[in-house]
């Protein structure tokens, strides 16, 4: 019988099968949330061609979404910490799912709003909470590479987008309807998905529920060799444990540094994420691409979303949350800058890939080290606020978009938008270094 602690065993478990049903399980719907939020920039871009509409109303159907977003994830952080992850999961699915099948059925762009603003709630929600599980869950040698994997489910799920738009969106006046209709589909079989999926162990602990979390543990540890388990949790080990104790407010002494600097970069990232990839469609239309066209560019660009996490999931590991987090967010400040000056579709499309390549890298980098900084009390709060806060850029980023082209131009829009790449970037380096540190 060992004296290790559950928090223990969990850190020293091997990559098992129970963990790997567990990722694909979060990552489809994580998939299926990139998608959702993917699909309405190229659904702006059509309702721009058969709706007639402005740019101002499409920036304010954009905004919406993040909106509901913003305060999906500001509570649903709290809901997790006070009834578990794998139930306010369940909840967002439901909620994202059914709102956005309804969205194809509008005959205004006023009830279309109406419904992208419960849309965001479950998708702002959803985040936070599936990060926070899979970090839980993860073995210390491998946690964060672990979040960042979930976080390349977000590539899936855009590149399906992608796909849809140029297949679906592009069939005529109602494509886009389809297009939220097979939208709203997979979404009943992540909530499927999702049911089977365990309760944080983590979580169940902290409320006192410890034959639950032994049960959960149990499934993790049975697909070990007894042998090896016994050497495993026998193994004398240093286990560095972070500084700030059982601290149980965001902004205490000891937290209150970690936490302004988490939200800078979830603020910086997002303004210049959602400002960027929700708008190059329509761009691209505006600067007299035909909608196929400009879709098929966007694809292209998407594809370069895997690589940046395949190399972020790897380097997080090996360099470590700080440095990674910071050079991918360089990198994109750097991209950034090229895109704005880039007048030939060869130059849009490469330089449109290495700016998803280095912008979707550092979200990856950024999820990962986020649950790490909290402890399991607060874990979902603090990760949900810090989220809450960013989509309050990404309700801006749209919005500003228009004015600041007619003001400086697309090259001033992507300078813009680098700035506050590489202010985030600064923002990292003063984050703790997490990696190999135990979970409280």
């Amino acid at each position: 019988m060992t004296s290790l602690s559950r928090n223990e065993r969990l850190d020293r478990l091997p990559l098992t099968r129970a963990h790997k049903k567990m990722l694909v399980g979060s990552g489809i719907g994580w998939a299926l949330d990139a998608m959702d939020v993917g699909l309405i920039s190229f659904i702006m871009a059509a309702l721009i061609t058969h709706w007639g509409l402005e740019p101002g109303h499409t920036s304010m159907l954009a905004s919406i979404g993040f909106v509901g977003m913003a305060v999906g994830a500001t509570f649903g952080g709290l809901l997790a910490d006070k009834f578990g992850r794998r139930h306010i999961f369940a909840l967002t699915l439901i909620v994202y799912g059914l709102a956005t099948g309804a969205s194809a059925l509008v005959g205004g762009l006023a009830a279309l709003m109406a419904l992208r603003f419960i849309v965001g709630l479950g998708l702002g929600a959803e985040l936070p909470v599936a990060s926070t599980l899979v970090s839980e869950f993860s073995p210390r040698a491998v946690r964060g590479r672990m979040v960042v994997i979930l976080e390349a489910f977000w590539a899936l799920g855009w590149i399906m987008a992608a796909l849809i738009g140029f297949f679906v969106v592009t069939t005529g006046e109602n494509g886009w309807r389809w297009a939220l209709a097979l939208g709203c589909v997979p979404a009943i079989y992540a909530l499927y998905v999702r049911m089977g999926l365990p309760e944080s162990i983590r979580f169940l602990e902290s409320k006192g529920r410890h034959e639950e979390a032994e049960t959960i543990l149990k499934t993790f540890e049975k697909d070990v060799p007894a042998e090896e388990l016994q050497r495993l949790y026998a193994a004398e080990t240093t286990v560095v444990h972070d500084s700030v104790g059982a601290e149980n407010s965001l902004w205490s002494s000891q937290l209150r540094r970690r936490t302004a600097a988490l939200w800078t970069i979830w603020f910086c990232i997002n303004l210049s994420y959602y400002g960027a990839f929700i708008w190059i469609p329509s761009l691209l239309v505006a600067d007299g691409f035909t909608l196929v066209k400009s879709f098929q560019f966007t694809l292209i660009i998407t594809l370069a979303q895997l690589p940046g996490y395949a190399v972020s999931a790897w380097l997080i590991e090996k360099w470590g949350r700080r440095i990674t987090l910071a050079v991918f967010l360089a990198g994109s400040a750097c991209a950034a800058g090229l895109y704005g000056f880039a007048d030939s579709p060869t130059l849009i499309i490469a330089a449109g890939c290495i700016l998803s390549f280095f912008n979707l890298g550092a979200w990856g980098a950024l999820y990962a080290i986020g649950p790490e900084l909290y402890p399991t009390a607060i874990r979902g709060r603090g990760t949900g606020a810090a989220a809450g806060f960013g989509r309050i850029a990404s309700i801006i980023a749209p919005l500003i978009v228009p004015p600041v082209i007619a003001v400086a131009g697309t090259g001033g829009l992507f300078a813009l938008f680098g700035t506050a790449f590489a202010i985030a970037a600064l923002a990292a380096f003063t984050l703790p270094e997490q990696r190999s540190k135990a979970l409280d």
